[in-house]
């Protein structure tokens, strides 16, 4: 991943005033506070994945403030994550307060006030997620912020290994790729966090917020499969079918309308990608569980106005 943003040919003088004005055109508005002076030093590089932001940042001693000030003046919704590569860095939120070591990770919400302190030089790669594409499979992460994530449990140690490997490629990875692998991290953050919370007493929204990240799961996971229905669901996740429509009325779908929807845009997603242009729209359909292919066409153009042979025409190269 080439450097995109550095303080290196700056005057000395200025790299402090570079470095925040750096820092807020990658992230969010913040604050950076620094007694290196004239020695200060940082750089940051950066890749869009869909609407995911991964970065790398290496820099020196400094504390970092997202405060109520900054946070009124702007509307900026992400969680952060952020892992360490090299030195410590601490995170202070919700009144917690932890610190990353390398192999750990941590996140933070862009949404309340938050400080960062680094006493020496560190490396840390931030993967950046629009809070609304986590918390739609994992909504109670609020318990979480400010708490490290070590190797000790295996999908903890998965999600930052796969997470690191994809910084790495982040710049090299075409749009379709870059959207499906940033997708698969949101789903390996997700599985952490609600590992995490798996040997607690979670309080009652949180628990819900785990059982429809199961049931979302459990739903993508059988998506190709045609016979994929509400009640072999319900049984699965040992709840009922009227729980499972309970927790997806939650974000205003029903299990059928959710089903449809996440058929729907998987088989738009592959129209429009060349790595499939070589195979049959009916093929594509049934693959992603449709059984009747009059009917795919009918509610692919009531979702997206298009039919899904228009719909490939307008997103592949003639």
């Amino acid at each position: 991943m080439p450097a995109l943003f550095t303080t290196e040919d700056a005057p000395t003088h200025r790299r402090l005033a570079l470095w925040r004005d750096i820092v807020c055109d990658v992230f969010v508005q913040l604050d950076c506070k620094s007694d290196l002076g004239t020695a200060f030093h940082g750089a940051i590089t950066s890749a869009q994945l869909g609407a995911v932001k991964c970065s790398t940042v290496s820099s020196g001693r400094q504390r970092v403030l997202r405060t109520p000030s900054r946070i009124a003046r702007t509307s900026e919704d992400f969680v952060l994550i952020a892992l360490g590569r090299r030195g410590c860095g601490a995170v202070l939120q919700d009144g917690r307060e932890t610190v990353i070591q390398p192999g750990e990770f941590a996140f933070y919400d862009t949404t309340r006030p938050y400080e960062l302190r680094f006493d020496d030089d560190f490396t840390q790669t931030i993967f950046q997620v629009p809070r609304e594409m986590l918390h739609r499979r994992f909504a109670g992460t609020q318990g979480l912020t400010a708490t490290a994530f070590a190797s000790d449990r295996p999908v903890q140690r998965l999600a930052f290994q796969f997470i690191s490997g994809l910084s790495e490629i982040a710049d090299r990875l075409d749009s379709d790729n870059a959207i499906r692998l940033a997708d698969q991290a949101a789903d390996l953050l997700a599985m952490a966090m609600s590992e995490r919370l798996g040997g607690a007493a979670l309080p009652a929204s949180t628990h819900r917020s785990a059982l429809l990240y199961r049931l979302k799961a459990h739903v993508l996971a059988h998506l190709p499969n045609p016979e994929l229905g509400l009640t072999e669901t319900a049984a699965a996740l040992g709840i009922s079918p009227r729980y499972v429509n309970s927790l997806l009325a939650d974000e205003d779908t029903s299990f059928q309308r959710f089903v449809l929807a996440q058929r729907l845009e998987r088989c738009k997603r592959d129209l429009a990608s060349p790595t499939h242009a070589h195979r049959h729209i009916g093929e594509i359909a049934f693959a992603w569980g449709f059984n009747d292919l009059s009917h795919f066409g009918r509610v692919f153009r009531d979702h997206y106005g298009l039919s899904p042979r228009d719909w490939r025409q307008s997103r592949l190269p003639n």
